[in-house]
């Protein structure tokens, strides 16, 4: 795992490249509201992306906590984490599932909304975010028909044009889904307040803390 800083000074614990074609701005999103409040649904969506990093960040965060040994930055252990925590991101905040003390989640929403602000924006990005997965399934939907039409239509070779794609989906995967992650699903959490966190549950009746926000201009 590359625990190296970026050019940009965050930290990058995933380990991939650096797609940081344009560094995010702290009023790129009141300047595209302030332009463009005609566009319905617009101030929900820009905040979904906000809500969205943060709730990365702040599971980067709290799996840092349970691996006190590990370079700042760096979110270890994936198997623990992948098993106790998760999250649900909307425009009002997000869930988060798993077994996690309130206080110790208070103090990871407002370390992960800092670092973030700071520089850090590779917590934004998580690899089992939902983004990765349809990501692979498109690649792999899109490369398949794409060999399916340039192969013979032989049962041998189809057979070995599907699981050619589905290996190059699987490679390639990991790296568009964190491209699409930074520039489509997430958005560094410049107008983000945390306003309170409460234990509830979610529309299917699971148990989580919910942590709400509300915009800042």
């Amino acid at each position: 795992m590359n625990t190296s800083a970026l050019n940009n000074g965050s930290s990058n614990p995933l380990g991939i490249f650096n797609f940081d074609f344009v560094a995010p701005q702290p009023t790129q999103d009141t300047e595209l509201l302030r332009q463009l409040a005609f566009i319905p649904g617009l101030k929900e969506i820009l905040t979904l992306r906000q809500v969205h990093a943060l709730e990365h960040a702040t599971v980067w965060v709290l799996s840092e906590a349970r691996n006190p040994h590990l370079p700042r930055g760096v979110a270890g252990n994936f198997q623990v984490d992948n098993e106790l925590l998760g999250g649900l991101s909307t425009d009002l905040g997000f869930y988060l599932y798993g077994e996690v003390n309130i206080s110790d989640l208070r103090r990871a929403v407002t370390v992960a909304l800092q670092r973030l602000t700071s520089g850090e924006w590779d917590l934004a990005v998580h690899p089992r975010c939902g983004t990765n997965m349809s990501v692979a399934m498109l690649l792999t939907a899109g490369l398949a028909v794409g060999i399916h039409l340039v192969l013979p239509r032989g049962p041998i070779e189809q057979l070995f044009g599907l699981g050619f794609a589905a290996t190059t989906a699987a490679e390639l995967a990991p790296n568009v889904g964190a491209l699409a992650q930074r520039y489509l699903t997430t958005s560094i959490p410049f107008n983000l307040g945390i306003e309170n966190i409460t234990m509830t549950r979610d529309v299917w009746g699971r148990e989580a803390h919910f942590v709400k926000v509300n915009w800042k201009e």
